[in-house]
């Protein structure tokens, strides 16, 4: 520590056909080098054009470089065998301790030349000698990769004290330089609900109020008209759709993915979340799924009570395990391909079967707890009308009335409120990029809910208008739909902002958008089914009804 090393050799070593083989398409894939210390990523400061735009930093330094010698146009590889390293300290003035507040490196490549015999470390490199004030300062004559050639491997350590405090040492690393797009993303997003709002407001206060007042006037008057428009259906607008159950279990899993989210967010804008902890995002959204469980159970047992339903543990044992038995079964198959390649990045043995203990030793047993209070202790929500015995013809209906049309209209305005923040989300995923703006992602997950309600109720009336009164799953699907809207654009950034040309990383991808989609999937459509829920209750006890 503040002791410059200079020169230092690391080893010397050459590369088979193979090995030389293997490096050049490191460098044609543009792999990054990474290393740690004091918890402080490497990074490689770049500088902008712009002199007063602020340094960009670079997370971790590239394998080599690909170019040409001079007068030459064959492409050749160039590895980085010369790193020479700035870290930076803050000194304490009471007591002269020092902690490091940054870790940047300079990457070169250097065809090292010595005089004599090799003697390992001791060797004195004609090419990077501190006694001769000959250091590294250029890549004038490069390092080729070539097979069976020796490669000289060194490095450089300076010092340098800063006044950056250790409390902001990741400041730089999380600056953010495009705010004014994310900005420019949410007041997109927030026309988008402006006007959902309006038009839902214009139902909820003109339509809806004039057809609640008519509707109760009717019944007043002695010669009552016949009856149109959505309170024709009253009688089966309750009526349980096919396949209950399964509604059930989406909803219980959107809801504990909802508080998830919201507890996570939290936690984040509350900066308990650092980079700084590594893996702190990942491992605060596995331990909140696994407690909302209780609230997975208590609102699929809670909607399963108000179809009627008495099956409750077979509703309680799928909520439990279907949604994550899919995400675990996916996970796994990709996990499997990460081994195979004997990659560094596959989850051990260890991890996997610690997530399969949380799934079965917290999770179920917690989902189970919130069913059993949901259905047993309180009583059921009755509805606000009374449904027929036998089911009301639906009318047929105009083209644009069919769920064909209409679901995939739905999801088109929750993908458009978000898909700003989705690329910067992608980016930092994908591109290696430090993504610390949770404040922007509360407000886009806020417009996102509220999106998904306003388009679903307004679609919803419609449809009631139409007298179809199958709402149940087309409310959760049109919200739902979205998630079609996210993987297609996972797939276009995939082929326009990605270079990835190995099966392998792009199954990775595909898998991981696909799981990511599906989660996207069971969050929108419940919010979308929730809203409906309300607003069909709300409007039906507001008429009377003989």
């Amino acid at each position: 520590m503040r002791e410059p090393r200079l020169c230092q050799i690391v080893c010397k070593t050459s590369f088979t056909q193979e090995g030389a083989n293997d490096v050049k398409e490191k460098i044609d894939d543009d792999y990054r080098i990474n290393m740690v210390l004091d918890n402080l990523p490497l990074v490689v400061p770049i500088k902008r054009m712009d002199k007063d735009a602020p340094t960009v930093y670079q997370h971790g330094v590239h394998v080599g470089i690909k170019g040409q010698y001079s007068g030459s146009k064959e492409e050749k590889h160039f590895i980085h065998n010369h790193l020479t390293f700035l870290v930076k300290y803050h000194r304490d003035a009471e007591t002269d301790f020092a902690r490091i507040v940054a870790f940047e490196v300079k990457p070169f490549s250097v065809k090292h030349e010595y005089d004599g015999d090799w003697k390992g470390n001791a060797t004195r490199l004609k090419t990077c000698d501190p006694h001769s004030r000959q250091l590294v300062l250029d890549s004038d004559s490069p390092q080729e990769v070539e097979a069976n050639k020796d490669i000289i491997f060194s490095y450089d350590v300076n010092f340098e004290e800063s006044d950056i405090k250790w409390s902001s040492r990741w400041d730089s690393y999380l600056l953010m330089t495009d705010d004014q797009i994310h900005w420019f993303s949410i007041v997109n997003s927030l026309m988008i609900v402006l006007f959902l709002s309006g038009m839902v407001a214009m139902i909820m206060l003109r339509t809806l109020y004039r057809d609640i007042t008519k509707y109760n006037q009717l019944d007043v008057e002695e010669d009552a008209q016949e009856e149109t428009g959505w309170k024709l259906v009253h009688g089966d607008v309750f009526r349980p759709p096919a396949n209950a159950e399964l509604l059930c279990v989406y909803v219980g899993t959107g809801v504990q993915f909802f508080g998830m989210l919201l507890v996570t967010l939290l936690f984040a804008i509350l900066g308990l979340l650092s980079p700084s902890n590594r893996g702190g995002l990942m491992t605060a959204m596995l331990l909140s799924w696994v407690f909302m469980g209780l609230l997975a159970g208590y609102s699929s047992a809670r909607l399963y009570k108000v179809f009627k339903g008495s099956e409750w543990k077979k509703v309680t044992l799928k909520t439990a395990t279907m949604f994550p038995g899919i995400v675990f079964a996916i996970f796994f198959v990709l996990n499997a391909l990460i081994w195979g390649e004997r990659s560094s990045g596959a989850v051990p043995f260890t991890t996997m079967t610690a997530l399969v203990l949380l799934w079965f030793g917290i999770s179920v047993p917690l989902v189970f707890v919130g069913s059993y209070h949901g259905f047993k202790k309180h009583p059921a929500t009755e509805d606000p009308v009374r449904t027929n015995k036998i089911p009301r013809p639906i009318p047929a209906q105009p083209w644009y009335m069919h769920p064909a049309v209409l679901v995939p209209i739905g999801g088109v305005l929750p993908f458009g409120a978000v898909f700003i923040e989705l690329f910067f989300i992608l980016t930092s995923i994908w591109l290696h990029q430090f993504y610390y703006i949770f404040g922007f992602l509360f407000l886009v997950f806020v417009i996102l809910v509220l999106t998904c309600a306003e388009i679903t109720v307004v679609l919803c009336y419609f449809q009631l208008c139409g007298e179809d009164y199958r709402w149940w799953w087309r409310s959760y699907l049109t919200a739902g739909s979205s998630a079609v809207y996210l993987f297609l654009y996972a797939g276009f950034y995939f082929f326009t902002k990605l270079d990835i040309t190995r099966a392998v990383s792009g199954l990775l991808y595909f898998g991981y958008m696909l799981i990511a989609s599906y989660a996207f999937f069971v969050l929108t459509g419940t919010v979308g089914f929730c809203a409906c829920f309300w607003f069909t209750r709300l409007i039906y006890s507001s008429v009377k009804i003989d």
